[in-house]
């Protein structure tokens, strides 16, 4: 098969096409010039410049045509190389090629607006990537690290110029690339701290994949919790122990008064009685605290096994004398849990739901249990009451905190662990159809 030749340049083709339009009329001058009773010279004379006309013509359109393609030729070449100060002359509308220099000017100041705007952008993420105390790596297919930040610098104990282009294997984080995500690592770095959150995500530089990870230091945030947490314990233990000791210590002053007098009064035994059977049930009362909070703190963990809800709600359900607890049977339910932690927390928001209505004077209102399947995979029960609702929610879960006169405070402290032992939460809140309280358990659904 024969070759197909290239069509030839653009130039030549408006130079011939240029030269074809004036060939017939300087044919025709020639013919005419020549075929006329003019004299040789005269001739020769003419037709130079019918030739030079035709030639210099041809020449003209050319230059006319190519000069402003070359132009903008360099202006888009120039913002090809990122030069938008480039500016194309003579562009004004109403003209074809004017329009064409006006429209590449204004692509000139299109790109120059997003090169800044992508410029203060990268300026910006650079500075955050900088100034925050999170470890960031990036590592393209290979498991090369392109990317470090200052805290990762920190974090590996190497500086940026040492860590940049070496292998994940090299540096030893293969297992941050690998595994499930987000997770807790208690390994170490060469920067001392930990455990640390693992992230991990995904993104295309250079149309090619790259894996972007976040370790987060969670000793701070930790200690901190930890901090609060001795707080609340101390502030809660510093009270249940004074109330027992401060009856205590008065009665032993008291006591110890009456044996010092001389003679002693004739009902001094009597009292002596009354105030060793107040210090026996105040210590009984401080034995009984230490029991509960030794309770909460050695929850075991879950046994799980099928529990229907149906079966759970209505044998608690069954288990309250005091009142009559209404059971507002949902759809047939299966959960994988532990039955005998469940019922202990079902047990306790039925109980705390009947208190709550008992309180209220007069007649009491009602307590009903029901339950539904709210998402995909997740089953939620509801405690209700018409009781008096709830005035303080900040304090609710905080273990031995009451507001009951012979309440323990364990009962919601230790529903919430169970709930979240088994992956779930619970929650409280006012009833926005009315008065009462509502009681929100949320587990995941069994197979």
């Amino acid at each position: 098969m024969k070759e197909r030749r290239p069509p030839p340049p653009h130039d030549l083709q408006v130079l011939g096409l240029a030269w074809l339009a004036g060939l017939p009329g300087s044919v025709a001058a020639l013919v005419l010039v020549w075929l006329g009773d003019f004299s040789t010279k005269v001739q020769w004379t003419l037709t130079s410049l019918v030739v030079g006309t035709f030639l210099g013509v041809g020449l003209l359109v050319r230059e006319r045509v190519m000069r402003p393609l070359h132009a903008v030729a360099n202006l888009l070449s120039a913002l090809r190389e990122g030069d938008y100060s480039v500016r194309g002359r003579g562009a004004r509308a109403g003209d074809a090629l004017g329009e064409v220099l006006l429209e590449v000017n204004a692509l000139g100041d299109t790109l120059r607006e997003q090169r800044l705007g992508a410029l203060e952008a990268d300026a910006l993420l650079e500075q955050v990537m900088e100034e925050i105390d999170v470890g960031v790596l990036a590592f393209d297919v290979a498991g090369t690290l392109r990317l470090v930040n200052r805290a990762g610098e920190r974090l590996l104990g190497l500086s940026r110029l040492q860590l940049m282009g070496k292998g994940a294997g090299a540096l030893g984080l293969l297992d941050l690339l690998e595994g499930p995500v987000p997770r807790r690592l208690t390994r170490t770095f060469a920067e001392e701290g930990g455990p640390y959150e693992l992230r991990r995500g995904s993104f295309r530089q250079g149309g090619l994949p790259h894996q972007l990870v976040v370790l987060a230091d969670l000793r701070l945030a930790l200690r901190e919790q930890e901090r609060e947490a001795w707080r609340r314990l101390v502030r809660v233990l510093s009270h249940e122990i004074n109330n027992s000791l401060a009856p205590i210590g008065s009665i032993a002053e008291a006591l110890r008064d009456t044996l010092l007098l001389q003679p002693r009064p004739s009902d001094w035994e009597d009292d002596a009685k009354s105030g060793l059977g107040i210090v026996a049930r105040r210590s009984q009362s401080l034995a009984r605290f230490m029991s509960a909070y030794a309770n909460l703190a050695k929850l075991p963990p879950p046994t799980l096994g099928q529990v229907e809800v149906d079966a759970w709600v209505r044998r608690v359900a069954a288990l309250e004398k005091r009142r009559s607890v209404g059971v507002r049977a949902g759809p047939g339910l299966v959960v994988r849990a532990d039955s005998d932690q469940l019922e202990q927390l079902l047990i306790n928001l039925v109980r705390n739901a009947v208190d709550a209505v008992l309180s209220e004077p007069g007649t009491p209102g009602e307590v009903w249990v029901s339950w539904a399947v709210l998402s995909p995979g997740a089953v939620e029960v509801w405690v209700e009451d018409e009781g008096p609702g709830m005035t303080d929610s900040g304090n609710l879960f905080v273990p031995f905190f009451t507001t009951k006169p012979q309440g323990s405070g364990i009962g919601l402290a230790l529903s919430r662990q169970i709930a979240e032992a088994h992956g779930g939460s619970l929650r409280l809140e006012n009833r926005p159809e009315g008065k009462g309280c509502r009681a929100r358990l949320k587990l995941p659904q069994g197979a």
